[in-house]
């Protein structure tokens, strides 16, 4: 199939940018018959980062499974505050780490971080420990903190919880790409899209070091009630945002008090 057989297959189907997805379809395919089945596969609706295998994320190409969340580029802003944040040597926590990306772009960056990371998605822990442990990281299948080690409670530096936030009624609105092809536990944050969120921050000062940091990313109208979450646990919360990459991120911070649990 010639290059602009493949563009125009690419853009009948939808695909904004059909002449980049082209390239990267036409450089992963192992041949002429793969890389009709991968187009075939994309202009049918998957995700380009299910069809080649990989998402380009903090500077790391990522693997990504078919269904399993693909990581967002807004997501990137979230990150770089997390590094940001980390000492070297610095214990750090990706929770809801999907396919971990967090998790690995912390190891590539920190230097001699000890990362964890938990989700309960099976076919996200499966993907996200090929992520992060040939990098040096555990990964864990569970809910949220129940299946980190116990010795890691009051100890957390720098804990990143890419919590799904988006309202149940909403998820019918999200993308084909998104709502038909991710899981929906990665998506769906409960009536008002903080469920999840409230259920992290009830933790989180237990499981933070004293002066530990609680990052997650939220939209723009949940900012003010994302805040009240945290705050109401006794962290104290400050609000980041990206415009470029429509991005908001909330980083709350235990206090150098004693544990509460």
């Amino acid at each position: 199939m010639s290059d602009l057989g493949v563009v125009k297959r690419l853009r009948a189907a939808g695909c904004v940018f059909a002449e980049e997805e082209a390239e990267l379809l036409r450089a992963a395919a192992a041949g002429p018959a793969e890389l009709d089945v991968m187009v075939e596969r994309r202009a049918a609706g998957l995700p380009l980062e299910h069809v080649v295998g990989w998402a380009e994320f903090g500077g790391l190409r990522i693997e990504v499974d078919g269904g399993v969340f693909v990581p967002r580029r807004r997501t990137e802003f979230l990150v770089e505050q997390a590094v940001a944040l980390a000492r070297p040597g610095a214990l750090c926590v990706d929770l809801c780490c999907g396919s971990g990306a967090a998790g690995a772009v912390l190891l590539a960056s920190v230097e001699g971080a000890e990362v964890h990371a938990a989700d309960i998605e099976p076919a996200a822990v499966r993907c996200a420990r090929r992520n992060i442990e040939p990098r040096g990281g555990l990964v864990y299948e569970g809910d949220l903190f129940e299946p980190l080690p116990a010795a890691l409670r009051g100890r957390i530096e720098v804990l990143v919880a890419n919590v799904p936030y988006v309202p149940s009624d909403d998820v019918a609105l999200l993308p084909p790409e998104a709502r038909d092809h991710e899981p929906l536990v990665a998506l769906d944050g409960g009536p008002d899209g903080l469920d999840v969120l409230r259920r992290v921050a009830a933790g989180a000062a237990e499981w933070l070091a004293p002066a530990g940091h609680l990052l997650f990313e939220t939209s723009e109208r949940q900012t003010e009630r994302a805040v009240a979450a945290v705050t109401a646990h006794g962290l104290t919360a400050r609000v980041l945002e990206d415009e470029d990459r429509w991005a908001t991120v909330v980083v709350a911070t235990r206090d150098q008090g004693v544990c509460r649990k």
